[in-house]
């Protein structure tokens, strides 16, 4: 009989249960999303949880602590106990094994749980990613910390809006869309943006890139003012036999060029039998 390999040790999160999105088949295959910082599973893969279910898949997509209806976190978030937590949610879902598609910084939560438990996880997606914050992000992250705890909403809304978007699409916003992507109402970022900034500062999943042996997909956003694309390649050359595909957006594939993000996805999970 084959012995699955038994990963790491778990490591206690210092967070309750995470509120989490349930959809597709039941009997489908499996997927586990892993949204980005400063974000929510609705803000990331609200349009790609139907398209995922249409195409027969069992999604099941947590929001982190402070995110989406998940309650904030009393302390610091760790990568290991965020890994670990989301794959919990996966297997108290009825997930035995599945993909894990990871977006920003839910890239490094996707590499962290694969290479932890790797008798659960068949097959990584991993776009806009990073394996170790450089210079450049971790100024974003400070900045973005700098403006919330200072309570600047309209600071922070302007410094999202000019990360996410490629600056072509940013100047070709109407006035209205302009209008929303600067709107500073403190109720629309996640209230554990903080804990969530703080802890890109901190990622480094360089050392287990090595190790993982399952089917992989990465997908550089080319545009990107937050993340460089060389961040992407990076990965897809340190993870063996890894994928690479590119699409010209900035930091959000999902607002910019949903189908084309979509279909790279779908080409990929069909073509591996994912």
């Amino acid at each position: 009989m084959t012995q699955i390999p038994a990963g790491r040790p778990p490591v206690t999160a210092p967070f309750p249960p995470l509120s989490t999105t349930v959809a597709g088949a039941p009997a489908g295959p499996g997927v586990l999303l892993a949204h980005g910082a400063t974000g929510s599973v609705q803000g990331n893969y609200g349009g790609l949880i139907p398209a995922l279910s249409a195409s027969g898949h069992r999604v099941v997509a947590p929001d982190y602590p402070g995110s989406g209806d998940s309650p904030r976190a009393t302390g610091p978030l760790e990568l290991d106990a965020l890994a670990d937590a989301v794959v919990a949610t996966a297997t108290g879902a009825g997930l035995e094994t599945f993909t894990v598609i990871g977006y920003s910084m839910g890239t490094a939560v996707a590499v962290r749980a694969a290479a932890r438990h790797p008798e659960r996880v068949r097959g990584l997606v991993l776009t806009a990613g990073l394996a170790r914050a450089d210079a450049r992000t971790t100024v974003w992250m400070d900045l973005f910390l700098h403006l919330l705890e200072r309570a600047d909403h309209t600071g922070f809304a302007q410094a999202r809006a000019l990360a996410g978007l490629a600056p072509e699409r940013f100047n070709a916003l109407s006035p209205a869309e302009l209008a929303a992507a600067l709107d500073p109402d403190p109720s629309l970022p996640p209230s554990g943006s903080a804990e969530q900034a703080a802890l890109v500062r901190t990622v480094d999943t360089t050392a287990d890139l090595p190790g993982i042996t399952v089917p992989t997909l990465v997908i550089a956003t080319t545009l990107d003012p937050l993340v460089h694309p060389s961040h992407s390649r990076y990965l897809a050359d340190h993870i063996p036999g890894a994928a690479y595909a590119e699409i010209a957006t900035g930091h959000l594939p999902m607002v910019e060029r949903p189908e084309e993000w979509q279909d790279l996805i779908q080409e990929f999970l069909t073509r591996q039998g994912l």
